[in-house]
């Protein structure tokens, strides 16, 4: 069962695929979006869903640390039933707080990546620790 992992922002989308037995995710690719226009780069998520035989969505939800749900979370959401209607495959959501903060710490202490680098990877790396801490926590 492949499952793609989504770090949905308000200009991309983070995209990381897990091996085909579930055990590790591996970072893809970011999707440019601009949801002002309704731009979600959904042909290219349909590319990468079909390259990979995609099975399930794994969307990181990104809630307030006290575990309200804010703008971001809604818009993840929306964007979990959008996949949800197009593809016809199911959507899951994995709290994603500190991920980011995870993913530029790694990319900060561990591989020394100037800042123009990170924002380059940074949602990339944090679609991957969404679904690795999915893999982690269900399989």
């Amino acid at each position: 069962m492949r499952i793609m992992g989504l770090d949905v922002g308000s200009k991309t989308v983070g995209v990381a695929i897990s091996d085909p037995l579930g055990f590790t995710a591996q970072g893809l690719e970011i999707i440019p979006i601009h949801e002002e226009k309704g731009e979600f780069g959904l042909e290219r998520l349909g590319e990468l869903v079909k390259e990979y035989k995609v099975d399930k969505f794994v969307i990181g939800l990104p809630k307030n640390m006290n575990n309200t749900s804010g703008p971001r979370v809604e818009a993840s959401q929306a964007y979990g039933q959008r996949i949800a209607e197009l593809f016809g495959l199911p959507v899951d959501y994995q709290d994603e707080r500190l991920t980011t903060v995870a993913a530029e710490r790694m990319l900060v202490e561990q591989a020394d990546i100037s800042r123009s680098k990170r924002k380059k990877v940074i949602d990339k790396l944090a679609a991957q620790l969404i679904l690795q801490n999915y893999l982690d926590r269900n399989f």
